[in-house]
Order: structure tokens, then C-alpha cells, then sequence
């Protein structure tokens, strides 16, 4: 049934309707409406027999869902930003251990300084602890890939990350197509753990691993991401199967079909690169976007068909890698590696920072005529960075840079393109 409601609000029905039996949550901004909906809903009887524990941290958060996966629960969480790296230890453990453990993340930047609005710094800092990592573009989005989330952790025991852009989705009202209780329980298989403690035959979990078979642990969890890609496809296209819509799978394809130039993004703002890319193509410009929905597993051999015969890519990504530069695309050259085209990093968007339809349709633009530097941060503000550059030359004890830049800028200072 369609409705008009907030997408924090949407993903607490659906993941309500995905039935855990274990939810542990600690409340921070912008995933919190999510855990006080559930509360809401476990207190008033609507998700069956789940306990719902109001814990100390989020660290406490996950390690509850640990031990509750491992007796064989249904287990579901939600974080974001400086929580997600609270939890970080127990982030690799439960990777390691290969729970089935659902967590939403509600992306948000990591500080300092401190940040609440939306990049994707977060998950990409746990992007390599054994978690697979699905990425939404709007809320419709966002509630089907919790649905297919259940399936594919508890097919593979393995534990999955939806991220879905903080504030720009999660305290978002959209028309969302929401499922029913019946074509929820149609879907999701009742609950079977792989793994299960048992008091009569008791096992240690989280043992020491040394070098003789440490190696070899590591290579089983990276074989079972190689083998999720297609499970990600094959739970992608059951649930358009069972739903009448096609969501989520391991990327999607906006006119790249004769493209000379691909633009590569995750989340929300492929909905303005693809109204960029209509306002380019009409004015005579063969560009086209891949989104990627699956960003681990990377869809490697999938993304290297669909750019095979592109000129350039554009990876326009909400991170950065200080020192280096982009994340993404970091993945996108290792597909890419034998093809003769040039991979350019857009850095865009950072701490909430506005990616306007117009600056992307500008970047394209420069990008196609005379390349770009590599990377690109789009709109920064130079005057004050170079401003910041005088000070510190001028001044050993210039201040601290989370301070000054404000204080140059501030809210009314700053001009797109500047």
C-alpha cells in the first residue's frame, strides 16, 4: 500500500514486518527515529515475541546482537557516523564470526569536527570488516533492501549493512510502496541459523586464531563475498518476482548503452546526476550513470561489462580518503585496470555540503572537454583555504581549522563554485 511517510518511519515498518526476535539499539542522530518507532512497536506487541534492549552504547549495542545471533536469533540494529565507529570492534567480530545480522546506517559524516549531516565517511571506514554493504538511492529503496537484507544474511550467515543517506532519506517524506505482513512473511523464509549454541554441546566463539590458520579463516570470508554477488542478483530478482518492482541487485545502468562518459555514484544523489544527465544528453552530450547498489561485494566483472567501451568515468563519491583521495574509486580503477579509458575522482558533498544538478552538469562538461585534476573537490571554496594557507604561514599558533573556516565563511559567506 502506497503512503506518504517519512523514510526513518518506512524502514521501522518493514524491518517490523521482517519479524527479529533481538533488537539492540542506542539512539543517535539521524537513525533515531528508526529505534524509537521499533521500541514503539515491540512495546505495543507488534513485532511477535521480540526484546528489545535499551543498552549503554552503541559498542554494547552490536555486542548484544553478537551473542543473540550466535544462540540462533533474528537480530537487527541501527547506527550511524561516530557510533558505527564505537562499535567498531564488534563491527569485525561479527564479520569474522559470519553472523546474519541486519544494521541500518544511517550515513552521516565522522568527525572532527563535529558533523551531523550526510557523507558516506562512516561506512566506508568498516567497508572492509566482512559486512556486505548495500546502498539505497531513495526510501523506496531503502525498505526493499531491509526485506532482501534478512534473506541474504541468513542464506549466506553473513551480516549485512543498508545505508541509507542521513536526513536526505531518513527524515524525508516520499510515497513508499510498503508491503504487507503476508508478502513479507512470502518472502523471507522463517529464520534457520547456520550457527547455533547449544549447552549440550557447548563451543568457544571468538577463539584465537594464530598464523596457521589465520590466513586461510580470513580467505573463507572473502570466498563467501565472492559467492554473495550472486546471491545479491538472485535475491534482487526474487524480490522483483514476488514485489512487481525491480530494487536493489548489484548495480544499475542509466543510458550507458554508447556512453562515452559514465558517471559512478552510491546513494541519493543519483537521482540529480540522473536529471543531469537528461539535461546533458539533450544538449548533445553521450553521457549515462551506473549506481552502484551492491558496494561490498564490488560488482567488478558486472561494472566492467557495462564501461567496456566508455572514453571516461566520472566517480562522483561522498568521501575522502585524506591523503589519497577517493574511496570508490579506488575500486572502480581495479575493475577497470585493462581498459583504455581515464577514471576521474569527484570529491562531492562532504558533511551535508549540497550537490547541486547544476555543478554536476558543469563538472561533465569540463570533464569531457580538458579532463580534471585528480581528485577534484567540486565547489570548494579556494578563497577560504587559501585565506587559511595565509594564516598558518603567517602564524604558528594560527587556531584550530574547524574554528577559522567557519569563521571565514560562515552560513551566508560561502558561493557554489567558488
Amino acid at each position: 500500500m502506497k503512503q506518504q511517510i517519512e523514510g526513518s518511519q518506512a524502514v521501522a515498518t518493514v524491518v517490523a514486518f521482517c519479524r527479529p526476535e533481538v533488537m539492540a539499539c542506542y539512539p543517535i542522530s539521524p537513525q533515531t527515529h528508526i529505534v524509537e518507532t521499533l521500541s514503539q512497536k515491540v512495546k505495543a506487541g507488534e513485532v511477535g515475541t521480540c526484546q528489545f534492549l535499551n543498552v549503554e552504547s552503541e559498542f554494547a549495542a552490536l555486542s548484544v546482537l553478537i551473542g543473540a545471533s550466535a544462540m540462533g536469533a533474528r537480530a537487527y540494529t541501527a547506527t550511524t557516523s561516530q557510533g558505527l565507529l564505537f562499535m567498531a570492534e564488534a563491527v569485525y567480530n561479527a564479520g569474522g564470526l559470519g553472523l546474519p545480522i541486519v544494521m541500518t546506517i544511517a550515513n552521516r559524516a565522522v568527525g572532527a569536527p563535529i558533523n551531523i549531516w550526510n557523507d558516506h565517511s562512516d561506512s566506508m571506514a568498516m567497508r572492509d570488516a566482512g559486512w556486505i554493504q548495500l546502498f539505497a538511492e531513495n526510501n523506496q529503496e531503502a525498505v526493499d533492501l531491509h526485506i532482501q537484507a534478512f534473506r541474504l544474511a541468513e542464506e549466506l550467515s553473513c551480516p549485512v549493512m543498508v545505508c541509507m543517506d542521513g536526513y536526505i532519506l531518513t527524515h524525508a517524506f516520499e510515497l513508499v510502496d510498503l508491503p504487507t505482513q503476508e508478502q513479507v512473511d512470502d518472502y523471507l523464509p522463517p529464520f534457520e541459523p547456520v550457527q547455533v549454541l547449544d549447552p549440550l554441546n557447548p563451543i568457544s566463539i571468538g577463539a584465537m586464531v594464530g598464523p596457521d590458520a589465520f590466513m586461510e579463516v580470513r580467505y573463507l570470508a572473502h570466498d563467501k563475498h565472492i559467492r554473495a554477488l550472486e546471491a545479491i542478483s538472485r535475491t534482487s530478482e526474487a524480490f522483483h518476482e514476488q514485489f512487481g518492482r525491480m530494487s536493489g541487485g548489484l548495480l544499475e545502468s542509466y543510458h550507458t548503452e554508447g556512453a562515452e562518459t559514465i558517471i559512478v555514484a552510491l546513494g541519493s544523489v543519483n537521482g540529480t546526476i540522473k536529471d543531469a544527465i537528461d539535461e546533458l544528453r539533450l544538449a548533445g552530450l553521450s553521457v549515462g550513470s551506473i549506481k552502484i547498489s551492491s558496494y561490498r561485494p564490488f560488482p567488478t566483472h558486472a561494472f566492467h561489462e557495462v564501461v567496456k567501451d566508455a572514453k571516461r568515468i566520472l566517480v562522483i563519491e561522498k568521501d575522502l580518503a585524506v591523503g589519497k583521495g577517493g574511496i570508490v574509486s579506488s575500486d572502480v580503477r581495479m575493475a577497470v585496470q585493462n581498459l583504455p579509458l581515464v577514471v576521474m575522482t569527484v570529491i562531492a558533498g562532504l558533511g551535508g555540503r549540497a550537490i547541486p544538478k547544476s555543478s554536476i552538469v558543469r563538472i561533465v562538461r569540463e570533464a569531457c572537454l580538458e579532463g580534471l585534476e585528480e581528485p577534484h573537490f567540486l565547489d570548494l571554496n579556494w578563497n577560504a583555504v587559501n585565506d587559511e594557507f595565509v594564516r598558518q604561514q603567517k602564524k604558528r599558533r594560527s587556531g584550530l581549522i574547524p574554528k577559522n573556516i567557519p569563521g571565514d565563511v560562515g552560513p551566508f559567506k560561502l558561493k557554489v563554485g567558488q
